[in-house]
């Protein structure tokens, strides 16, 4: 029987748990970074934070997030995906139960800069061993749920802040309720095979071949990949930093506006009939709703219609979105809302090929490495 490569299988009930489990990373992100927006309703009183505090607290989170993306991809291209895929969701737990016993704006902060670092960690790391197993008709697929997996988290952070809101100390429970899903990630990741590419790549062939063998049998191979060794300087040659460049550009795209637009997330929650507080959560639960469903569609239409079509499709309609809040003045409630629903379904396509894009153009040996570069 002629042997099939490896790029070409079919998707398998192991693709589907690695693409499953890998997406926790992404979960955790949107949990812990829109969990803290509910606890501070009870940490500005208890803490007494002022505007500069608050700042500090959401600033944090983000600066670490940066941190662990562009350092521990790297790490990740030395060491391997499976290893760096257990460390981190351990210390994700680790930390959001340490955050729960915080006792100053200080510690609040760098506590939430450390989970940001190593939240940020598993981005280029999920990324990468998602990619290296996914055939290559299911690769869009598998980016498209990692992003999707985003605001699930998101809006199951809600649910939580939303049920522990009135409770007394609730911020402590809502701020270490992120040990659960990590447990969870954790028993999930424990018994996933290494990349195989990464293997071939780093010259390890006895144990390629025991994971080729154990999980996909004799009758599939990968393509020979010569030996290389990780060097982060790669990513400046002329090639490879010009994708650094295109890929930076389509992230800038696509995270800031969203940012942006979120401004006028209060005043959609309000026409929707929740207002601050409590009942906001349910209002934002409905908003995260817009990205999941731009998510879904594009998730097949980046197969069907191509990459760079849909790409530049999406940002025009983006754009236009974003004139209309620009450019119509005094836009009412629902013109917001319109504009803010067509900018949120047309952003699945640029939130997914954000992912893809690194994962496709990069070699395995510096892939990880240029997923924490690009961010």
């Amino acid at each position: 029987m002629k042997a099939k490569k490896f790029d070409e299988m079919e998707f398998t009930p192991l693709h589907k748990k690695i693409m499953f489990w890998g997406s926790g990373g992404p979960f955790l992100d949107g949990y812990i970074l829109v969990i803290i927006g509910l606890a501070l309703e009870q940490l500005i009183p208890e803490m007494q934070l002022d505007a500069n505090w608050i700042g500090l607290v959401g600033a944090s989170t983000l600066v670490g997030l940066f941190v662990g993306t562009a350092l521990f991809g790297y790490v990740a291209d030395l060491f391997g995906r499976k290893l760096m895929f257990l460390i981190d969701i351990i210390a994700i737990a680790v930390l959001s139960v340490a955050t729960m016993f915080v006792s100053s704006p200080i510690e609040l902060v760098v506590m939430r800069f450390l989970i940001g670092v190593v939240i940020g960690a598993d981005y280029p790391i999920a990324t990468s061993m998602v990619a290296e197993f996914s055939p290559t008709k299911k690769r869009a697929f598998t980016m498209g749920f990692i992003a999707l997996m985003w605001y699930v988290g998101a809006t199951a952070a809600n649910a939580v802040g939303y049920l522990l809101y009135d409770l007394e100390g609730g911020w402590r429970w809502m701020l270490g309720s992120g040990l659960i899903p990590c447990l969870v990630i954790l028993l999930g990741r424990f018994h996933l095979p290494e990349s195989p590419r990464w293997l071939l790549r780093k010259g390890r062939i006895a144990e390629y071949k025991q994971v080729m063998q154990q999980y996909f049998g004799g009758n599939i191979h990968i393509e020979a990949e010569e030996k290389i060794d990780t060097q982060y300087c790669k990513l400046f040659e002329k090639r490879n930093f010009t994708m650094i460049i295109f890929i930076g550009t389509i992230w800038t795209c696509q995270i800031i506006p969203m940012f942006a637009i979120y401004t006028f997330g209060p005043q959609i929650v309000g026409a929707l009939g929740f207002y601050d507080g409590k009942d906001s959560a349910l209002g934002y639960i409905i908003i995260s709703a817009f990205f999941i469903i731009g998510c879904i569609p594009a998730m097949y239409w980046l197969d069907s219609m191509g990459r760079r079509p849909l790409l530049i499709i999406s940002f025009a309609m983006m754009t236009l979105s974003l004139a209309m809040l620009g450019l119509v003045s005094s836009p009412g409630i629902w013109v917001v809302i319109a504009a803010f629903g067509m900018y949120a379904f047309c952003s699945g396509g640029p939130g997914i090929l954000q992912w893809l894009y690194p994962n496709e153009l990069f070699p395995t040996d510096i892939r990880a490495s240029a997923v924490g570069a690009v961010m």
